[in-house]
């Protein structure tokens, strides 16, 4: 290319992102595609702290959707909710992951939220306050905010459409090692009740932790562990928050799925070792191996590619179980 090429290459690049920018900007981080319908999870004050300031926007760059969104300074955690056209009563809580540093919220929350609810899933994305943002709880503070949509999406099934033993939790990343964590701490005293809601339970009735931070010990995500456990974390909080080692037979049916060739979160000390202990206590688990597929693939990454078949091979697992009408795509 000569470099009047290079220059309107450039040119263009410089455009398309300031055009971006300038979408996320004008509608004060929200996207048209977004619903209007959100539920927050907490009345006037949540547990652990005060309010932080409006949540933070930054675009991905590169992108991999049109608009391509991380977030962070969560200070009012919410769900945005995403209604199926034809509800088939089944619903997904979903926890996009970051390192629990941020959420990549298109690519594993609302861009997963649409394909799910394409076949009747009611989808809730879930926005969870983040433990390095100055909470007093700071290690239990997501899973604070996991229990409490769990139990309002339960508590509000009939306004939502959703049958109430029919309603998952899933997660990406660290928002995987919240799924987790939900489904072996569901019942773990976290924060003090606040209403009717949380009389019911937090349990999932199934588990969907994607390429999932598992383990804070050996092979840990370094950086999703100092954030969730500070510096110099003590054995025994690495042993508390190291979800292969909390599995019991209470622990909801499972579903994994994973790169070999993820060199972020190491697959064998993580996802498959969570994989292993699920089945030596007896839970129903399945798990998803793709020979290539890297980390954070959610949906836009795997086009072309075998790990595309992730969300089908989750609703014919869903389906079997009765989870999920839909066993295929729309």
């Amino acid at each position: 290319m000569d470099r009047r090429g290079v220059i309107a290459s450039g040119l263009a690049a410089a455009v398309a992102t300031s055009t971006r920018a300038q979408t996320v900007q004008q509608t004060a981080g929200m996207a048209p595609t977004d619903p209007r319908d959100v539920t927050m999870l907490w009345h006037a004050r949540m547990p652990g702290g005060e309010s932080l300031p409006p949540v933070r926007y930054s675009l991905r760059e590169p992108p991999s959707l049109p608009v391509d969104r991380t977030i962070d300074q969560v200070g009012i955690p919410q769900m945005d909710v995403f209604r199926p056209a034809v509800p088939d009563g089944s619903a997904l809580i979903i926890a996009p992951g970051g390192g629990y540093r941020r959420q990549a919220l298109d690519l594993e929350g609302m861009d997963i939220a649409r394909r799910f609810s394409a076949v009747g899933v009611t989808c809730f994305v879930l926005r969870y306050r983040l433990p390095g943002e100055g909470w007093a709880q700071r290690s239990d503070a997501p899973l604070q905010d996991a229990q409490r949509a769990m139990r309002l999406v339960r508590f509000g099934a009939k306004s939502y459409g959703v049958d109430p033993q029919r309603i998952g939790f899933m997660g990406f990343s660290a928002g995987g090692h919240l799924a987790a964590s939900i489904a072996t701490r569901f019942s773990a005293p976290v924060y003090a009740p606040v209403d009717e809601a949380d009389r019911v339970s937090a349990r999932p009735d199934f588990s969907v932790p994607m390429y999932p931070v598992i383990t804070m010990g050996p092979g840990a995500h370094e950086g999703s562990r100092d954030l969730l456990l500070g510096p110099n974390a003590t054995p025994a909080l690495v042993d508390a928050y190291s979800i292969e080692r909390h599995i019991t037979s209470d622990t909801p049916p499972t579903f994994i799925a994973l790169a070999a060739d993820d060199t972020t979160v190491p697959p064998v000390q993580n996802g498959i070792a969570y994989y292993t202990a699920l089945l030596a206590a007896k839970v129903p688990a399945e798990l998803h191996v793709f020979e290539a597929g890297g980390h954070g693939f959610g949906l836009a990454k795997t086009i072309g590619r075998p790990t595309a078949a992730w969300p089908d091979l989750l609703l014919r697992w869903g389906a079997a179980r009765g989870y999920f009408k839909s066993a295929g795509r729309a």
